[in-house]
């Protein structure tokens, strides 16, 4: 497995934040991994799973956003979540030129990633996995942070706990239904920051990504074959 700790420059405005790519010796793809609004990029949720995708045969190159670098309790607007994401994803793509490229993130990191492949469809990614899309804020349920979600024309993976109070089930349930593609995974019991009580959850999303992702590069092999 090789690790490599750096500095992502962002731009002259924003600056460089802290990043970390993680890789088994023959990865199958790579992940830009974005952290949520709570926490890092060295929380340990970030740090299990990136160290568990690598075993599965997944690199990762995780990162922070600027409020979290400079620990702010506020998280970045829009703009500056989106420039981070776009400094990720073309270092990612610098990593591994060859490999394919999905996005992904736990929370606002999915949200922000999300946001700004729809902005920008040029920027072209094989998918994008969610670890708990915040649909709504706890207690407010409402779609409209999904609307943006319409214009991606990349294979989506939504990973949801059962009882995640930012995701009501059947709202997020709707809403993927409306995006043709969409895969909604039900994770029974778990909650926003997928704990549900002994269960074994972590293992779970990787299974659950793997699975996903193995399925989207055969069709894209196939494809151009």
């Amino acid at each position: 497995m090789t690790t490599q700790l750096f500095k992502l420059d962002i731009s002259p405005a924003i600056g460089a934040v802290s990043a970390k790519y993680i890789a088994p010796d023959k990865p199958v793809c790579i992940f830009t991994l974005a952290h949520g609004a709570g926490a890092g990029m060295d929380h340990s949720f970030m740090e299990t799973l990136a160290d568990a995708l690598s075993k599965a045969g997944i690199a990762t190159l995780r990162f922070n956003f600027p409020f979290a670098e400079h620990k702010k309790g506020r998280p970045d607007s829009p703009a500056v979540a989106h420039a981070t994401i776009a400094a990720a994803i073309a270092k990612a793509r610098t990593l591994h030129p060859k490999l394919p490229l999905f996005a992904s993130g736990k929370s606002f990191g999915g949200r922000m990633s999300s946001q700004y492949l729809a902005a920008h469809p040029e920027c072209t990614v094989d998918g994008i996995v969610f670890y708990g899309f915040p649909l709504h804020p706890s207690g407010k349920p409402s779609t409209e942070r999904a609307g943006h979600l319409e214009d991606l024309k990349i294979p989506m993976l939504f990973l949801q706990g059962s009882r995640d109070t930012l995701a009501t089930w059947d709202l997020i349930e709707t809403v993927c239904q409306s995006l043709r593609k969409a895969t909604l995974v039900k994770l029974e019991g778990a909650d926003h920051a997928f704990k549900a009580g002994k269960k074994d959850v972590m293992s779970l999303l990787v299974d659950e990504t793997k699975k996903w992702t193995e399925n989207i590069l055969s069709k894209s092999y196939r494809h151009k074959v």
